[in-house]
């Protein structure tokens, strides 16, 4: 692999593909150091283009579009995992810096494969078989080789809850997608944790303290996340540990999500992972004294890594798109929460909000857990995204 020469660091092209708002954070925290930054997606007014030192037009999809924007970096990451991964492996063939690899993309991109990944490495995670089509688990479920509950996730194209079909009895089956699929046994989950592990080039690992997470039942995705975790010792550390085992286990260089189900019985199982930046990271801007988007850069640039240490508790609350407006954005009750001490706003620079469209973040910090929870209650139901 090439080698970056950092002691011109200031010159240095770091490509992101797409520009959403993990782009711009990436964007935000690069810009600490003067670095260029180039950045890809088919929306000219997606969130990281007004952020960026160079915006280019182009679908993250299309091969010649990722090919293309290749030649104009020094090294390319990414906020998706929906990459053309083809273009990704000629250009990695032809001397390219990509961090994370697109072989470990490639994984990734299909559920199948990362849930033959995880038994293949002895990683704990549900029992699972996979699928070509709804007529094949139609027919495996009346031949009693899949039984209720259940959970299906389509392998590839899924994305923030969509993709997903809990089915809990057989009144149910009209949920089912009719596309390549995993079926898996549904966890009887007492707390869903997530733990990003960052890795750098010569192999450093580290890990973020783990995260608690609380999902919108209506468009299951992370609604609000607590951080530290009310987990024991033992269990925060079962998590990173996984964590790290998984992202040594793929020779990763960058940061792995890593979303993990904590069951009745105290056992640990892994869900699902991301190779980038994440939703359940955006409290460490404030609340640790390494982002994970600086991070990420320290891993892909062969840094040192940064401290993971908690300055004090936060909890991240997701803002999302009230249901029932779609059009361009007002947001109601800023002035009020920002004059609760402790909350920090992000607003992604969406114009057009959608019924539970993420368009921003809170980060409510405290001095303890408790207190942090306390803001929470005051502060949740101020803010309201509508048209």
């Amino acid at each position: 692999m090439q080698k970056l020469n950092l002691s011109h660091i200031t010159s240095l092209k770091l490509g992101i593909t797409a520009g959403g708002q993990l782009a711009k954070m990436i964007v935000l925290a690069a810009s600490n150091w003067d670095i260029k930054t180039y950045v890809m997606d088919a929306d000219p007014a997606c969130p990281a283009a007004d952020q960026c030192t160079k915006f280019i037009q182009g679908s993250h999809a299309n091969f010649d579009d990722v090919y293309n924007f290749g030649q104009q970096v020094d090294i390319i990451t990414y906020e998706i995992e929906s990459i053309n991964v083809e273009a990704l492996k000629k250009l990695k063939a032809e001397g390219k810096i990509i961090l994370p690899n697109p072989d470990v993309l490639e994984t990734i991109q299909d559920k199948g494969l990362q849930k033959q990944f995880f038994s293949q490495h002895n990683i704990p995670t549900a029992a699972f078989k996979l699928y070509n089509n709804k007529q094949a688990i139609l027919q495996a479920i009346e031949a009693n080789e899949i039984s209720f509950p259940f959970v299906q996730k389509i392998r590839k194209g899924g994305y923030d809850g969509r993709g997903v079909a809990v089915v809990n009895r057989a009144s149910e089956i009209h949920k089912l997608m009719d596309a390549p699929s995993v079926i898996e046994h549904k966890v009887a989950i007492r707390k869903e944790i997530s733990v990003i592990a960052a890795r750098n080039i010569q192999g450093e690992v580290s890990c973020f303290p783990a995260v608690e997470m609380e999902f919108n039942a209506k468009a299951n995705l992370v609604e609000k996340l607590i951080c530290p975790a009310d987990i024991s010792a033992e269990i925060a550390s079962q998590c990173s540990q996984l964590a790290n085992k998984l992202i040594t286990a793929w020779d990763m260089v960058g940061l792995l999500a890593v979303e993990l189900f904590l069951d009745h019985d105290n056992k640990v199982w892994v869900n699902e992972v991301a190779p980038r930046p994440h939703n359940s990271g955006h409290h460490t801007i404030e609340s640790i004294v390494t982002s994970q988007f600086e991070q990420l850069l320290r891993a892909i640039l062969d840094l040192p890594l940064g401290s993971v240490r908690q300055k004090m508790p936060a909890i991240m609350l997701n803002l999302l798109g009230e249901p029932g407006y779609e059009g361009e954005a007002i947001y109601e009750g800023l002035f009020e929460a920002m004059k609760i001490d402790g909350v920090k706003v992000h607003l992604y620079g969406k114009k057009i909000t959608s019924p539970f469209r993420k368009m921003g973040h809170l980060t409510i910090l405290a001095g303890t857990r408790v207190e942090a929870i306390e803001k929470v209650n005051q502060v949740k139901n101020l803010i309201k995204i509508i048209t």
